[in-house]
């Protein structure tokens, strides 16, 4: 069983607030979330990021291979043994939504259960993951300016959806990335909706032949040198290295 620690920074997408962390692209950036961010979410925001008007085309396009089944938790599984497989399956882990219906806890755990090796998983690691993503959906709610400890409104939301990747270090066991994240929330039917771009550092490692999120490819991944974040249509987001994903079919 590998390091819980290290484990965990490669799970907790929401912990630590990271959605919140980098700068509006309408409104300008919000102020500080608080909380203690892990390793693996914490994206590193640009101070003073502000997308461009104009549209440029991405040089590079991947549409990634779909799960192939839905797993009890209503996670895709079974990514195909390839890089592109690992990319997947870690943008799977980082697209998270909620709503009125769903909160960051039931999220969380359904992203430990599915997406992290079932001999790493612990009642100690779940219950960790739990207590995380507890203050994160509080820090959400305060944030959204929504009472804290009530379900989300009719038309309140905070969605991450992964939209680019840069491959740090690939073999046929082991992938680390680096993901862009656009991060959207909204307070209300009525409210302005608000985005924001973030990175953050993911590894994979191939166990009983599925992909699933790996603490020591994270740990060994080369940090050093950290691509900027910017948005899929920025003419920097192609000089930054990034791919962009595209839906598949």
């Amino acid at each position: 069983m590998w390091v819980a620690g290290g484990l965990l920074a490669a799970v907790l997408v929401l912990t630590g607030y990271m959605a919140f962390r980098g700068d509006d692209e309408e409104t300008g950036p919000p102020g500080p979330a608080g909380g203690s961010a892990s390793h693996a979410a914490s994206p590193s925001p640009a101070p003073s990021y502000t997308r461009p008007e104009e549209w440029t085309e991405p040089d590079r396009w991947a549409a990634l291979p779909r799960g192939q089944r839905t797993d009890t938790h209503g996670s895709q599984v079974g990514y195909p043994k390839s890089t592109e497989g690992a990319v997947s399956m870690m943008a799977a882990a980082n697209s998270i939504s909620i709503d009125s219906d769903r909160d960051a806890v039931d999220e969380q755990l359904r992203i430990y259960r599915s997406y992290v090796a079932e001999g790493d998983q612990s009642d100690e690691g779940a219950e960790k993951i739990e207590l995380d993503a507890v203050q994160t959906d509080k820090m959400l709610r305060k944030e959204l300016g929504l009472p804290v400890g009530e379900p989300m409104p009719a038309g309140a939301y905070m969605r991450n959806t992964v939209v680019g990747y840069q491959v740090i270090k690939e073999s046929d066991d082991a992938v680390s990335v680096w993901l862009l994240t656009r991060v959207v929330q909204k307070a209300g039917e009525t409210a302005k909706e608000r985005a924001t771009y973030t990175r953050s550092l993911s590894g994979a490692a191939w166990t009983d032949g599925d992909w699933k999120l790996s603490g020591k490819a994270f740990a060994e991944a080369d940090t050093s040198d950290e691509p900027a974040i910017v948005a899929p249509g920025d003419a920097d987001f192609n000089a930054a290295g990034w791919v962009a994903i595209r839906e598949a079919s």
